[in-house]
């Protein structure tokens, strides 16, 4: 959440930053609200004070000037009754336009508003290319007996997938390498739980702008999360940290409905209802955060260098981030089958948006200062497969596994 100051302090800014995002808002109408709701309840603490005040006298009185005066304060009470629950009423109102706005973009973050509008960074390895028609990860998937599409959508409808034999084995090392690296980074392994209160998809920024791309457990008031960046950020929620930086590295299974991509990338498991993940997060100082981002995105990039994954990095544009990132990179593997290079992993800098909503503070000379937050993916495994497959196949339909994961794996090549 945006801190409500900046409403009050620097309207223009507010204005320019929601601009960039492509969100429309009426600043005015959000200044007149907060205006109106600040001066209700300094109105009723003022009628609050007076009548203690008068109160007070009451003792001290005879008669009808004693009557008057009790009736005087009974009125006053319920004055002040009814401003307060005004001022409750104007304060929800605010607070529910308020944090349906989503993070200021940071100034490096380019204008644009759609995946096309992002800025390529750098670019990493040539372009795969084969003396041989390749295949492509559909094709490679069944032909080696490791994904199982057709089954899965007789037991649990499309865009899911049975990952099998050598796949399974891929991907328990993938997460093992994984984890073994970022452990490596200062990352502390943790395996959260996958279903959070609300509370917890509120305040990393997912609820209520997300809402619909995540499972709901009705009769529970549970969700499924879709990354486990959101049980590492509520797992310090409304606390303040003696100690920074904090970094957690999350193993999780990951769920989501992907609403509003009907007909996009079909095929395979490409974009899939559920997926695991290895997922970095941090608790920085504010004036680390930068310098958290590039460290987190330097690690992922090495994971894709290991993997031996032609790639490019690409800045987000300001009107393409999700809510609560400042600003983002993603990692984009090259896919010779789809020709173009595809996202496989991101890091954001959520800056203070989710610890705002958290409640996360830390301990500094200066008083109880709000946390940095920031999230980068370390291997999202089914796409990081498929990057593998694609991009190693062989001539015979075989794949060979990067020589970084072997002695994780237990084998080098996939297939016979």
């Amino acid at each position: 959440m945006i801190d409500p100051v900046l409403l009050r302090t620097d309207p223009d800014l507010l204005r320019r930053a929601m601009q960039r995002r492509a969100v429309d808002v009426d600043v005015d109408a959000l200044i007149e609200l907060d205006r109106r709701r600040r001066e209700v309840r300094t109105r009723a603490e003022q009628l609050r004070a007076e009548q203690k005040q008068r109160g007070a006298a009451i003792a001290k009185l005879q008669g009808d000037e004693k009557q008057a005066a009790i009736a005087d304060t009974k009125r006053l009470a319920e004055e002040y009754q009814a401003l307060v629950e005004e001022a409750d009423r104007l304060d929800e109102a605010f607070m529910a336009a308020w944090v349906e706005l989503p993070n200021l973009p940071d100034d490096t973050a380019p204008d644009g508003t759609t995946e096309d509008d992002a800025v390529e960074v750098k670019r990493w390895g040539s372009q795969t290319t084969f003396g041989f028609d390749p295949l492509d990860h559909k094709q490679l998937g069944e032909g080696l007996d490791i994904i199982d599409t057709e089954r899965a959508a007789k037991v649990s409808g499309s865009r899911f997938g049975y990952v099998k034999g050598q796949g399974v084995l891929l991907e328990l090392g993938l997460v093992r390498w994984a984890m073994d690296t970022v452990q490596s980074h200062g990352f502390v392994p943790m395996i959260p739980p996958v279903l959070v209160r609300e509370r917890a998809l509120f305040g990393t920024g997912f609820f209520p702008a997300d809402r619909e791309q995540v499972y709901a457990i009705e009769q529970d008031d549970l969700y499924l999360v879709g990354t486990s960046e959101v049980p590492l950020a509520a797992y310090h929620d409304e606390e303040i940290l003696d100690e920074l930086p904090l970094r957690y590295a999350g193993f999780s299974t990951c769920f989501r409905r992907e609403a509003g991509t009907y007909g996009k990338d079909t095929a395979g498991i490409f974009r899939v209802h559920q997926f695991d993940k290895v997922e970095m997060f941090s608790f920085v100082e504010p004036e680390a955060s930068k310098e958290e981002h590039e460290r987190i995105l330097a690690i992922e990039e090495h994971f894709a260098q290991q993997l031996e994954l032609p790639y490019r990095v690409v800045n987000v544009a300001a009107g393409d981030l999700g809510a609560s990132a400042a600003k983002k990179y993603d990692i984009e593997a090259w896919f010779p089958s789809m020709g173009r290079y595809r996202e496989i992993t991101s890091c954001s800098n959520t800056t203070d948006y989710q610890a705002r909503r958290l409640r996360i503070r830390y301990r500094s000379e200066s008083g109880n200062r709000l946390v940095h937050t920031l999230n980068g993916t370390a291997i999202a495994v089914g796409r990081t497969i498929l990057a593998i497959l694609e991009n190693h196949q062989q001539a015979d339909g075989s794949v060979v596994v990067p020589e970084a994961i072997r002695p994780y794996v237990g084998f080098d090549v996939i297939g016979p």
